[in-house]
């Protein structure tokens, strides 16, 4: 894939999601408890939702961000229960890859195995926020595969946003807005993303406890991330969860 396509489809990617992150206009929550909060209102992108989860994870940014980034052999290959590996179709940057992630079934395999290409961008802000940004690309490298059906991930990402006098705290703010292609009935998509996403903060605060710190690796290929302006402040919510991991690449 082209740097400079890359480089422009990337930025495109990361300024719809910090406009997800600034907007609290239209979300309406589905799902609440233990300290996560799902919203969600109509995607703009495709005939579907824009989900939006929050939560408070004890960890550092870094750490919390050493345990969801997409990224082969990564912890978050362990611990998240709807990931069956990731991989890096092309490493274009320190901070950018086109990445394959591939899904097993899920909702009692009414849902059959996926796996999503996508572009992904990681950023910093000045006040510590680390910013994963992905929407799906193809690649000439990474073709349908037999078993696995092709699904399409519109601009989603996380943000692992420190949180005020509370330097072992991690605000995670996640959104997802994904076609899982197929002939799905709408009632199992609906049901599904909002109990996925819970559990995926479930899930991530009980592998941050229980494996040991290490050294914190905050780009996504290799190197430093990019420092950029920190987006205007504002306020959430307390946050609340239950459910099984959301999907692929943030």
């Amino acid at each position: 894939m082209d740097v400079a396509l890359a480089a422009q489809m990337g930025e495109a990617v990361a300024q719809k999601v910090l406009q997800y992150r600034r907007d609290e206009s239209g979300w309406k929550i589905c799902r609440e408890g233990k300290g996560v909060t799902v919203s969600w209102r109509p995607s703009a992108e495709f005939p579907g939702n824009l989900y939006r989860g929050e939560g408070v994870v004890t960890g550092t940014p870094e750490r919390v961000w050493d345990f969801v980034k997409p990224l082969a052999g990564s912890l978050r290959e362990k611990w998240d229960e709807n990931v069956t590996s990731f991989e890096i179709i092309q490493s274009i940057t320190d901070t950018m890859c086109v990445t394959r992630t591939a899904t097993p079934s899920a909702a009692m395999k009414l849902i059959s195995p996926r796996d999503f290409v996508d572009l992904v961008l990681v950023k910093t802000l000045e006040d510590g926020t680390i910013v994963s940004n992905a929407a799906n690309v193809e690649h000439p490298l990474c073709p349908p595969k037999p078993g696995y059906v092709r699904g399409r991930n519109h601009p989603c990402g996380c943000f692992c946003e420190p949180v005020p006098g509370e330097p072992g705290r991690t605000r995670l703010v996640t959104f997802f807005q994904t076609d899982l292609s197929g002939l799905l009935p709408q009632s199992v998509v609906d049901a599904f993303f909002p109990r996925s996403m819970a559990g995926f903060y479930a899930n991530l605060q009980t592998a941050v406890r229980s494996v040991p710190a290490a050294p914190a690796r905050l780009a996504l290929c290799a190197g430093p991330s990019v420092i950029l302006p920190l987006p205007s402040p504002r306020r959430l919510a307390p946050a609340r969860t239950e459910g099984t991991a959301a999907v692929p690449s943030q």
